[in-house]
C-alpha cells in the first residue's frame, strides 16, 4: 500500500509517452483499423482513454477525497471524443495535456488517503486505493488492447509463424 501512489504515478506518466510514440510512428490506417468487426481500433482506445481522463478518473479521485458518491460511466453513451474521427497525433497530444493536469492532483495524495471511501453507483463502496489500482490497470489494458489491434494485420500475414501468435489473434465475429 505504501508504494501504490508511486507505482500508479509511474504508469500514468508513461502512458501518454507511449501514445505519442505510437501516433507519431504508426501509419494512420493501422491506428484506425479495428482488429475485428465490433472491436475498438488503437485510435478508439486512445479516444476512450481521453474520455476517461476528462470525465472519470480525476473526477472520482476528487469525489473520494471529498467523501462524495459518484455515478457509473458508460463509454458508449457518455463518451465525448468521437472515436476514430480525430487526428491521431492531435489526440495523443490532447491526452498528454489532460493527463498532466490529472497528475498534478495526484501528487499531494498521502497513504492515509488511500482508505477513503465513496459509493460507486454500480459497484458499491470503493476505496481510493482500489480506484488507483483500477486507473493504472485501465491505462495498461487499453494500451495492450490497442497494440493487439495493431498486431492483427502482421499476424495474418506471418504465414507459418502465425501459430506463435495464437494468444493474440482477435477472432472475427
Amino acid at each position: 500500500m505504501e508504494q501504490l501512489i508511486a507505482h500508479t504515478l509511474s504508469i500514468l506518466r508513461t502512458t501518454p509517452r507511449r501514445w505519442e510514440d505510437l501516433t507519431a510512428s504508426v501509419a494512420q490506417d493501422l491506428l484506425r483499423t479495428p482488429p475485428a468487426h465490433g472491436e475498438w481500433s488503437a485510435l478508439d482506445c486512445l479516444a476512450h482513454l481521453l474520455d476517461t481522463e476528462q470525465q472519470v478518473f480525476p473526477v472520482r479521485v476528487q469525489a473520494l477525497l471529498d467523501g462524495r458518491d459518484f455515478p457509473a460511466f458508460d463509454p458508449d453513451a457518455q463518451g465525448i471524443v468521437p472515436q476514430g474521427a480525430m487526428d491521431p497525433t492531435a489526440l495523443a497530444e490532447q491526452f498528454s495535456r489532460v493527463r498532466a493536469e490529472s497528475l498534478v492532483a495526484l501528487v499531494p495524495l498521502a497513504v492515509a488517503d488511500l482508505t477513503r471511501t465513496a459509493r460507486h453507483a454500480e459497484l458499491g463502496r470503493v476505496t481510493l486505493a482500489e480506484l488507483l489500482h483500477e486507473w493504472a490497470g485501465h491505462d495498461l489494458m487499453h494500451t495492450v488492447q490497442a497494440e493487439r489491434a495493431l498486431m492483427q494485420p502482421f499476424i495474418l500475414g506471418s504465414g507459418p509463424w502465425k501459430v506463435y501468435f495464437a494468444d493474440h489473434v482477435v477472432a472475427s465475429r
